[in-house]
């Protein structure tokens, strides 16, 4: 395909620098088309009536088991006191409950991990599936542990933590 022109006047042997549009236009045209026929199909939609439901949401709070765990070791289900052998039991009994109870545990600062780790596998093995944490806000501030010694050292009780 060559662009030069047959005359014989200009110079001879230069290149012709337009571009031929009409393939262009063309292929603008089918697409253009093709737009116009497929738009009023794809915004045709079908009428149904569908059904109207009320759906007022149940404002049915979840039962919480309070488990506090002191630093000895001692376990107190909702204040009262429980053995760690029991806890299996307790816990499957609470289990089957829907909506399925939240077990909140307080351990002291100086309890045992193991003791934690125990009650934590008990309530897995019994199916509690909400698990969760009671700490103290500010606990982990360098200047909050030392106020919070010296009231112990004093005699006052220390402040419980509401849970979340």
């Amino acid at each position: 395909m060559a662009f030069g022109s047959f005359d014989s006047k200009g110079g001879g042997g230069h290149a012709m620098s337009e571009i031929n549009m009409v393939p262009l236009i063309d292929v603008m045209l089918v697409l253009l088309v093709i737009f116009i026929i497929t738009a009023p199909l794809l915004a045709h939609s079908i009428r149904i009536n569908l059904p109207q439901a009320s759906a007022e949401q149940i404002d049915e709070k979840p039962e919480t088991i309070d488990l506090a765990i002191d630093e000895h070791g001692r376990l107190f289900w909702n204040e009262s006191p429980v053995a760690l052998d029991e806890l299996q039991a307790r816990f499957a009994a609470h289990a089957g409950n829907k909506p399925q109870p939240e077990i909140r545990i307080r351990a002291d600062r100086n309890t045992r991990y193991e003791v934690l780790a125990q009650v934590m596998a008990s309530a897995r093995r019994a199916g509690m599936g909400r698990i969760g944490f009671v700490t103290q806000p500010g606990a982990d501030q360098p200047g909050a542990a030392a106020a919070d010694d010296g009231q112990q050292a004093a005699g006052a009780a220390p402040a419980r933590a509401a849970g979340p």
